[in-house]
């Protein structure tokens, strides 16, 4: 193991084995109440991690807090499709209201029929990893992606138990890719597929783990341009392979 693989792990363990504390996913108290009471309101982060693309993140995990204040989650779940639409296009939820509150719409009936209205049935189980991806990739409109994301934040920052996490891969946002291509974990025209499967080489049995230092990285200091090298906690290993 390279040194700064020795370092990124070390920073994903430090996070992933803290205790838990509260999740700031936005800069709306009330609906980081209702994303972190995993207990009462299961389905809110389910649903916002569904609604988690196309725009920014923070907007996106409000939307269930948003529909909820017009119609708590069991009178969500005799909603048409058409009456949530209403909401999405009133409140301009979402760059694609129609698409997502299709997508809204099918998961709330799926937590209702599949998990007797209680999302938290999707993952309270210790399910194996593999199981809870799957779980996720269910839903209408989710995809790798997502499914991968949902399952390494709770993992990660909800610490909810599974019984193991070698599925729950890294997600390469623009940062992972520009981490790992700067550090020499990839060449520039890796695709994702690589990239993940590079995770997979490091730390095989939770991939996932890497998500964050690496964010974290490429986010504070390894910027597109003008990156901050002698403030980087990589600095003395790194190979500083920029563009």
């Amino acid at each position: 193991m390279s040194k700064i693989t020795e370092i990124l792990v070390k920073e994903g363990d430090k996070v992933f084995n803290e205790p838990y504390k509260f999740v700031k996913f936005n800069n709306n108290p009330k609906a980081n109440e209702l994303l972190n009471d995993l207990k009462n309101h299961p389905h809110a982060f389910t649903l916002a991690c569904i609604m988690d693309r196309q725009i920014k993140a923070e907007r996106a995990w409000s939307i269930p807090y948003e529909v909820f204040e017009d119609c708590e989650f069991p009178n969500v779940a005799k909603m048409s499709h058409e009456d949530i639409s209403k909401i999405f296009h009133s409140k301009k939820l979402h760059r694609f209201n129609d698409e997502m509150a299709l997508y809204f719409y099918l998961a709330v009936q799926k937590i209702n029929d599949d998990y007797d209205g209680d999302a938290s049935k999707i993952w309270n189980d210790e399910p194996k990893s593999a199981t809870l991806v799957r779980r996720f990739l269910e839903f209408k409109g989710v995809g790798i992606k997502i499914a991968t994301m949902a399952s390494n934040i709770l993992a990660r920052k909800l610490k909810v138990p599974m019984a193991d996490y070698c599925c729950i891969d890294i997600s390469p946002d623009v940062h992972v890719k520009r981490v790992f291509r700067r550090v020499g974990f990839i060449n520039e025209n890796a695709t994702v597929n690589e990239i993940i499967y590079c995770a997979k080489e490091i730390n095989p049995e939770y991939p996932g783990i890497l998500d964050l230092p690496c964010w974290e990285v490429g986010n504070k200091w390894c910027r597109p341009k003008n990156p901050k090298c002698n403030e980087c906690l990589l600095d003395k290993y790194c190979p500083k392979i920029i563009d």
